[in-house]
């Protein structure tokens, strides 16, 4: 079920916050992926979005007896992660891509490298792989909330008034941000990337070897090894009708990314509710 479509089970929350452990994993395992697969756009790192989703439960569980129920359970949740991904030490990635300008210069600098040797299908994924990682870098060249207003109105398509809800900002805000942060990755995709502007000299598949040798990627494919949908799939709403012009609609290209649930992390919370004391995890449960 998708958390930003619909609420929580109000019992659920309620038996969570007494310290029932089923409960808590129930709400681990609901929100889980999205909070997950937010974090690596905001990361730009697939293990650090693990780390940091660790940490934001770990969190939540703490402080979940504060929860009131004066927003939704969801509001509060989100608020919380959100918080933590804003203000959490910037990552190797974000210091490595810089701003737009040192990003498009490093692209530049790229050769063009055949990669006829790759027999099909690992060279489609290692293609797939260097896109992903690619337009991930370019979210990572806006400031964090910008980069999070995007991935929230424009990748994941929510309405203005949910997004500032969690955000706990002004709807016109949330706006500004969206609306600058379009802007700014629309400028450099049109002026930068083949798959928005064909006159762009810059394709996927000319690239991919060099980021690959560069050591920027590795054939454990981080971006896609656990895929379990596409986030336009997976979104609020249906974007067949933006992706039908894929070439002219950026936040479509976002939308075709891998929507990812790794096994090991899901694990890894699952064995932390059952082997921590709830009175480590639960402050006030007695």
């Amino acid at each position: 079920m998708n958390p930003f479509v619909d609420q929580d089970d109000p019992t659920v929350v309620a038996a969570a916050q007494r310290g029932d452990r089923d409960a808590l994993g129930a709400i681990i395992e609901r929100h889980r992926p999205w909070i997950y697969n937010i974090a690596v756009k905001m990361m730009g790192d697939p293990g650090l979005a693990e780390d940091a989703t660790q940490e934001i439960f770990i969190k939540v569980l703490r402080r979940i007896d504060s929860f009131e129920g004066r927003s939704s359970f969801r509001t509060w949740l989100y608020r919380v992660a959100f918080h933590h991904l804003l203000n959490c030490k910037r990552t190797r990635s974000e210091e490595a891509v810089g701003d737009f300008d040192q990003y498009a210069a490093g692209l530049e600098a790229a050769p063009y490298l055949p990669l006829d040797e790759i027999p099909e299908p690992e060279r489609k994924l290692l293609v797939v792989e260097a896109k992903t990682a690619c337009m991930t870098g370019m979210l990572l060249c806006l400031n964090r909330e910008q980069r999070l207003a995007y991935v929230l109105g424009a990748v994941l398509e929510l309405s203005d008034t949910l997004a500032a809800e969690i955000l706990d900002i002004e709807r016109a805000t949330f706006r500004k941000r969206l609306q600058r942060a379009r802007a700014d990755l629309h400028n450099f995709m049109n002026g930068n990337c083949g798959l928005i502007n064909e006159s762009n000299s810059c394709r996927c598949t000319r690239k991919t070897r060099a980021f690959f040798e560069a050591g920027h990627l590795d054939r454990q494919l981080r971006f896609q090894r656990d895929r379990v949908a596409s986030v336009g799939e997976v979104a609020p709403r249906d974007a067949a009708a933006l992706t039908e012009k894929l070439n002219n609609d950026y936040p479509a290209l976002y939308r075709e990314h891998s929507f990812c649930d790794p096994p090991e992390l899901a694990q890894r919370l699952a064995t932390m509710l059952a082997d921590t004391p709830l009175n480590d995890l639960l402050p006030s449960s007695q």
